[in-house]
């Protein structure tokens, strides 16, 4: 027999309860299944164009599929037009669009679309520096609150136009699908202007891109881009396209001169000849990192690893860069100079820029001015920090400075660059020291302390060195300070100290016999042959005050002659005014002895000597061989006046400035705080 329960009527109200409420959901659920969409299109298209200011207009039909947490609206052809100000009547027309929406967040007043998909669309995009931008939804374009979230973005053709004047960037880029391409379906095509240069390109991605975070796979990417002299090809795979988070590509990068990106990157890199530099490109948050970097800069290799970090309140810039052969032509645009011919034209596919040849043929003005004038760009000084070092393992091309290697740590910090510690091998020897530029201060403070060790003088002048002679080993400084926006402008208004000596050595008289116009020693070594005479010492040092560079100890003492120098060089007026007077120890016959005159520009030096001494023995020989040709040797005779030099006493002076200003203008040089939180 079974037994019956009854059920409390308590109990039967809750089940009847359910069940009315599992119906109203049913209902509710089947109400919006089949809810007929479409009835609401004319009233979101006035509810949209209300809110945003703009028309809105869904030109065919609405559908809705809505789900727990998205819903899935159709748009079967939509026109969103731009605001007024915008040169594109436009922000989006597609002949369908179909994106999901997070209702959830919408209702906190966000906007987030994790999916769209779009069909033959005609984008219309405008940035204006007061920060309007058209794909801001609200009547204030400015208003950062209503610009929508975009994640996944499928398209099956059309055109995106981008237009930023203050950026000097307006380019349209054109889609097309076809799924033969395999994992690369989407190509695109991209045309305009940036920097007032043509840029073009082209390249293949995957269907689907990710604009913002979403936890999705990166999508392959690849670009062939020119804009203006660069040209980039990049190939790889990016997860954000929106901010290229997640970037990692092998890149290739040419051009006429990486200083020329600044505009583009951000990133103040120095001016270079043409380069051709390949790597891996990656980018994670706001760092941004180029390893395994190799390629060349004009004749010069470069190999070694970058990064800059935008998430510091300044942009840092670091890294180690080395060349196995730096050529010493490529170096002409780091301080203003354009490259020469050879570096020009040192990298293949890349159209040389003019050269240092072609800027001398159009100024062909004989006074013109050989120290660079290219102006600093405190801009560029200004807009990050970085710490970066460089090693040069052997330099080559040096012609009439023969350096053997180098390396700089170069490092700017709040708009000062310091070039510490800087190391070259030159002639056997050293240069060390730093330099320091202060471009928070216009003009620049500008400072130079450089020390010389060891050099071999036969190695430092290639004709003497072809003459078989030895020097001694020099030894010297430069310590100037002062203010200027470029080479020319600092030396030609520095101060301070610059000299050079050397000590005992050898040399060849023969050279000395030529610059003391002493014939009869000239033809007795000819027939004889030449021989070597003791350097006991020489120096060469100046004071510098304001620009003008002051003989203090100009001497070269041999054995057999004495040359004492004065005069003086103005580095503003880029001029020259020397007198060198030979005083031989020796007799000889034939010698027309007569200072040496080294006058003129630097672009156009001139060599000559004294027309006066050298006159008044030609007169005396004429009137002499008018008695008797064999007395007119008599005004030729030289009767030896020189003496030895103090040696001690000339490297003494040589290493110290005599005049106030000078002495000042040195120590100033030598006084170089350190950058606060840098190395001392």
């Amino acid at each position: 027999m079974t037994a019956v329960l009854p059920v409390s009527n308590h109990g039967s109200a809750w089940i009847r309860l359910g069940a009315i409420l599992l119906g109203l959901v049913v209902a509710l659920v089947l109400v919006v299944i089949f809810f007929p969409w479409d009835v609401l299109r004319e009233p979101v298209n006035r509810f949209v164009s209300e809110r945003t200011g703009r028309k809105f207009e869904i030109t065919r039909k609405l559908d809705v599929k809505p789900g727990l947490h998205l819903a899935t609206i159709e748009l079967d052809g939509v026109e969103f037009a731009n605001p007024g100000w915008a040169r594109d009547r436009y922000l989006l027309r597609a002949e369908r669009a179909e994106f999901e929406i997070a209702y959830w967040r919408l209702l906190a007043g966000r906007l987030v679309l994790p999916r769209l998909k779009l069909s033959s669309p005609e984008i219309g995009l405008q940035l204006e520096e007061d920060g309007r931008r058209t794909w801001a939804l609200s009547k204030d374009s400015a208003d950062t609150g209503t610009v929508p979230t975009i994640g996944l973005v499928q398209v099956d053709g059309g055109s995106v136009d981008f237009l930023a004047r203050h950026q000097e960037l307006d380019l349209r880029v054109q889609f097309d699908y076809d799924s033969s391409r395999g994992d690369m379906p989407l190509q695109y095509a991209i045309n305009g202007l940036l920097h007032r240069q043509p840029l073009k390109g082209e390249g293949r991605t995957g269907d689907v891109l990710e604009l913002n975070s979403g936890g999705h796979a990166p999508f392959p990417i690849e670009i062939d881009l020119r804009a203006g002299t660069a040209h980039l090809k990049a190939k790889g795979t990016v997860a954000e396209l929106a901010s290229l988070d997640g970037l990692d590509a092998q890149v290739d990068m040419r051009g006429q001169n990486l200083g020329n990106l600044y505009p583009v990157l951000g990133v103040a890199l120095p001016q270079t000849p043409p380069y051709a530099i390949k790597g891996n490109l990656r980018k994670n948050g706001d760092l941004w990192e180029l390893r395994a970097l190799s390629g060349r800069l004009g004749l010069s290799d470069i190999v070694g690893d970058m990064q800059f970090d935008k998430a510091r309140k300044v942009p840092h810039l670091g890294g180690a860069l080395r060349s196995r052969v730096l050529d010493m032509d490529d170096l002409g645009p780091l301080i203003g100079l354009a490259p020469t011919a050879r570096s020009a034209h040192a990298v293949e596919g890349v159209a040389p820029p003019p050269t240092i040849s072609q800027t001398k043929q159009g100024r062909p003005d004989p006074n013109r001015k050989v120290l660079p004038d290219a102006p600093l760009d405190f801009e560029r000084l200004r807009a990050m920090n970085a710490d970066v070092k460089y090693v040069a393992d052997r330099i080559d091309n040096v012609r009439q400075l023969p350096l053997d290697k180098g390396s700089v740590q170069v490092t700017l910090k709040d708009g000062v660059l310091t070039l510490d510690p800087l190391d070259l091998g030159v002639a056997s020897g050293k240069v060390t020291g730093k330099i320091r530029i202060d471009a928070t201060q216009n003009p620049a403070d500008v400072r130079a302390a450089l020390d010389v060790r060891s050099m071999q003088l036969e190695r430092l002048i290639p004709k003497v060195e072809k003459l078989k002679s030895s020097f001694g080993k020099l030894d010297g400084r430069i310590n100037l300070s002062g203010r200027g926006n470029s080479v020319a402008g600092w030396l030609g208004g520095a101060s301070g100290d610059v000299a050079a000596m050397t000590g005992r050595g050898q040399m060849s008289n023969l050279l000395l016999e030529v610059f003391g116009l002493d014939g009869g020693e000239i033809i007795k070594f000819l027939l004889e042959g030449d021989r070597e005479v003791t350097l006991r010492c020489a120096a060469v040092a100046f004071d510098v005050g304001r620009g003008v560079m002051r003989g203090r100890n100009l001497l070269l003492d041999t054995s057999d002659t004495v040359f004492n120098g004065t005069g003086d060089i103005s580095l503003a007026d880029e001029k020259m005014n020397l007198v060198i007077e030979p005083r031989p120890k020796d007799k000889s016959i034939l010698a027309m002895r007569t200072p040496l005159l080294i006058r003129g520009t630097f672009a156009t030096p001139k060599v000559g000597v004294e027309a006066a001494p050298l006159a008044a023995r030609g007169a005396a020989a004429l009137a002499l061989g008018a008695i008797n040709p064999l007395l007119a040797l008599a005004a030729t005779i030289e009767t030896g006046p020189g003496q030895d030099a103090d040696c001690t006493e000339v490297l003494t002076q040589a290493r110290k400035p005599e005049s106030g200003e000078a002495a000042a203008g040195a120590a100033k040089a030598r006084k170089q705080p350190a950058l606060a939180g840098s190395r001392s």
